[in-house]
């Protein structure tokens, strides 16, 4: 019996698992940190992975490279996936069954030592689940795994919607820059002309003031411009996952952001929204969740069969038995928990029609901005290309010698004021079309099925298990 006890014990204990301590420290998260750039050799393979293969390292960074880089780095998605994990270990704990349990209880009769004064008695408790509970808990864990699996694609959208933005935060900053310096040196131009007019007598000094406020004010601009370019940097860094040096030398493309689609059909993306979101489908896995939470309760309205198999070895005599245990619902039948199991799924389907709601107004609202920015985009193209043809108009005059140079300076300081114009239009028309995606998660014109699938998931390279 000893020996028998003791292999049990010894098999028990090889099964088990052991503790291994995996030590957090702040100084190395931080140095980890600082250490990261753009030209890792395992965010080259996870590019690769990910279709997004180029020259090693990449000379051109476009928002699809940037966006994967965020994908390889940010932290966000490494929580996201470690909570996939901790459901997915649910789903395990779920599936198993309860163990069977053993009892000895050795006793000795001080009484009598013939034929043995020893009395041992060893049973077993075997449960027996029923009604398909393990079946009713594991589906439930598969629902919720599957819940934080979706959830990963939103938060991969979020990260990609933040580096969209900060990339256009950029861009726009860029190019005010550019067209600012353009128009402070037209301005000086402008300035020296007047100066010469009112020295001839030919301009009062207020013509000359108002020109020069207006230099001092495209400077304050140009300034302005200057930090919001720097302050975008720092904020795509951020959004990738990286420390702002790793952007240092690095050629950033900003293809495709001084483009837009046409009008959107509205029907068209709202279905694709509400049969694609990600959060749609986790708020539809978490119904399907709590049904399975509700039929488990209803399940243990059934009791669960306990075997009881005994032996006893009673001063020389071996005697077995068989026991049954089962518990009498005669007190209460799991009402409680029912109830409360049905409360949480009307709560969870209240939940997702108030999503779905919120979902077909956000993309109303982004559907309508968005018509509006492409409406104004419009005028302002027409505008510059009306000053356009008025200042090779003006430039042609000027050769003739019919109309001054200050006439077409001033000509082509209204250009410049409708470029800058123009420039606002597009960077709100291109905010405007960010919010839309964002309401569909999903790249414009781009299946949701395609751009979820992209992205390989695992950690091991970065990534796994998009939807």
């Amino acid at each position: 019996m000893n020996r028998c006890l003791g292999f049990i014990l010894a098999c028990l204990l090889t099964g088990c698992v052991r503790f291994q301590p995996q030590p957090v420290s702040a100084i190395k998260s931080a140095d980890d940190f600082e250490a990261r750039t753009l030209s890792d050799d395992g965010l080259s393979r996870f590019l690769e992975t990910n279709r997004a293969a180029a020259d090693w390292p990449r000379t051109n960074w476009d928002l699809n490279a940037l966006t994967l880089a965020a994908f390889y780095y940010h932290p966000d998605l490494d929580v996201a996936r470690a909570k996939w994990a901790v459901t997915r270990a649910g789903e395990k704990t779920a599936g198993e069954s309860p163990n069977p349990t053993v009892s000895v209880s050795p006793a000795y009769d001080t009484t009598t030592t013939i034929p043995s004064p020893w009395v041992v008695t060893a049973s077993f408790d075997i449960p027996i689940e029923t009604a398909g509970k393990r079946g009713y808990r594991m589906a439930q864990a598969r629902h919720l795994s599957e819940a934080a699996r979706l959830n990963i694609a939103s938060v991969a959208w979020a990260v990609r919607s933040r580096v969209r933005q900060r990339l256009l935060e950029l861009y726009t900053a860029r190019e005010t820059e550019a067209l600012l310096k353009a128009q402070q040196s037209l301005q000086a131009d402008n300035l020296r002309l007047l100066e010469s007019q009112f020295q001839a007598g030919a301009i009062s000094s207020f013509e000359v003031t108002q020109a020069r406020i207006a230099a001092d004010s495209t400077r304050l601009a140009l300034r302005d411009a200057e930090r919001q370019s720097a302050e975008a940097r720092v904020q795509l860094a951020s959004a990738i996952g990286v420390p702002f040096a790793a952007l240092d030398g690095l050629a950033l493309s900003f293809a495709g952001l001084s483009e837009l689609p046409g009008d959107v059909p509205a029907g068209e993306v709202r279905r694709q929204a509400l049969l694609s979101r990600a959060d749609i489908l986790t708020s539809l896995s978490e119904y399907a969740a709590s049904q399975s939470a509700l039929q488990l309760e209803i399940a243990k309205q059934y009791p669960d069969v306990h075997l009881s198999p005994g032996y006893e070895f009673d001063q020389g005599d071996n005697k077995w038995s068989l026991g049954l245990t089962v518990t009498l619902p005669v007190i209460n039948q799991n009402k409680g928990a029912i109830a409360e199991a049905a409360a949480k799924r009307a709560e969870a389907a209240a939940t997702f029609n108030a999503l779905q709601a919120g979902v077909l107004g956000e993309i109303e609202r982004a559907l309508a901005a968005f018509r509006v920015a492409l409406q104004k985009r419009g005028d302002t193209e027409e505008m510059r290309a009306h000053l356009l043809k008025q200042e090779k108009t003006g430039q042609a005059m000027l050769d003739a010698g019919e109309t001054s140079r200050a006439d077409l300076v001033a000509l082509r300081l209204q250009l410049s004021a409708s470029e800058l114009a123009r420039l606002d239009a597009l960077a709100k028309s291109q905010q405007a079309l960010g919010q839309l995606e964002d309401a569909l998660q999903s790249p414009l014109g781009l299946s949701p099925s395609v751009w979820q699938k992209s992205p390989r998931f695992s950690k091991t390279n970065k990534v796994a298990a998009h939807p």
